[in-house]
């Protein structure tokens, strides 16, 4: 299970907002990465998530909280092997757009990584607004490679492109990955996914561990794509676009007569029930993907990234 135990001045207010403009300023921008950074240190080294609650929401959020509660119970004292998070040489990509929400992205770099070479990484962070007496909220994190990070297409101004849901200028329209995610984890169509580790790698692992010896195992994919969340993007040089979205997928692990399921601390922790012989988990999945243009050419949607974690469990 991935464990992520990671106030804002308002932006500009236009009445009626309806008002193309910037969704933040940059030096709000940079406030709400330092807000978030701040909190996701606290919540870390004490591992209770009530101390990050504010800052996160979305598939980052429910990952992030699930991930602190589980901590929470197994080690009660807190983090022995807390480290600061540190998110420099940050870059912000916000758009201008009219009304709610408002979002932008931060293309940071962590002290998690070794700053040349294969193990270089970027921290990609979706921030999002629902109104002005709401806080600006982590949503989505990529981990991505220097390479991964694309050029994002902006104005004379600097401000970026935002990407609507219902978008005709991509291969597929924001507002329909998460259901079409869905699908292909669970049939394989549609079938414009490039190959990778997040689709047919991910699809094999799956169908490898369905029959085992004692247990069998059945996934069940559900879009999430409402609210906190929805999908968010932005425009890239080439046409396309970078969307985050989210998925909520379960896996159910049901053990032969006299056998029972292996259940971690963590997920033990989450959990309501008991293991008899069925182990049902809840997960959030977090996609970043590039989109090609419409038109273009190459697979239409291609998963540069994938967190995801438990976010509760059922024994049986």
């Amino acid at each position: 299970m991935t464990v992520l135990s990671l106030t804002a001045s308002g932006c500009v207010t236009v009445h009626g907002e309806l008002e193309v403009v910037p969704a933040a300023t940059r030096t709000e921008a940079a406030q709400a990465l330092e807000d978030f950074t701040d909190a996701y240190n606290k919540a870390d080294k004490a591992y209770d998530p009530a101390l990050d609650a504010g800052r996160v929401t979305g598939a980052l959020g429910a990952i992030n909280q699930a991930g602190l509660k589980a901590r929470s119970v197994t080690q009660p004292g807190g983090n022995p092997q807390h480290r600061p998070l540190e998110l420099t040489d940050a870059k912000y990509y916000v758009p201008k757009k009219a009304g709610w929400p408002r979002y932008f992205f931060a293309d940071t770099d962590s002290n998690r990584d070794v700053d040349s070479g294969g193990q270089d990484t970027r921290w990609l962070v979706a921030f999002v607004r629902n109104g002005n007496d709401q806080l600006w909220e982590a949503a989505y994190l990529a981990i991505l490679t220097p390479d991964e990070v694309p050029k994002f297409r902006t104005d004379k101004d600097g401000w970026a492109e935002p990407v609507a849901a219902d978008s005709s200028a991509t291969a597929v329209a924001p507002r329909d990955l998460s259901e079409e995610y869905a699908s292909y984890m669970q049939g394989g169509k549609p079938d414009h996914f490039a190959a990778g580790p997040h689709t047919t790698g991910w699809r094999q692992e799956r169908k490898q561990n369905e029959r085992r010896p004692g247990l069998s195992t059945q996934y069940v994919d559900q879009p999430l794509d409402t609210g906190d969340f929805a999908p968010l993007g932005l425009a890239t040089e080439d046409g396309g676009a970078l969307v985050f979205f989210a998925m909520r997928y379960f896996d159910r692990q049901t053990a032969a007569q006299g056998y029972r399921p292996k259940v971690s601390p963590d997920v033990k922790a989450l959990m309501t029930g008991d293991v008899k012989n069925t182990l049902t988990k809840e997960w959030m999945s977090s996609q970043a993907v590039r989109l090609a243009p419409d038109g273009g050419a190459g697979p239409a949607v291609t998963i540069v990234g994938r967190l995801q974690g438990v976010t509760s469990a059922e024994g049986s």
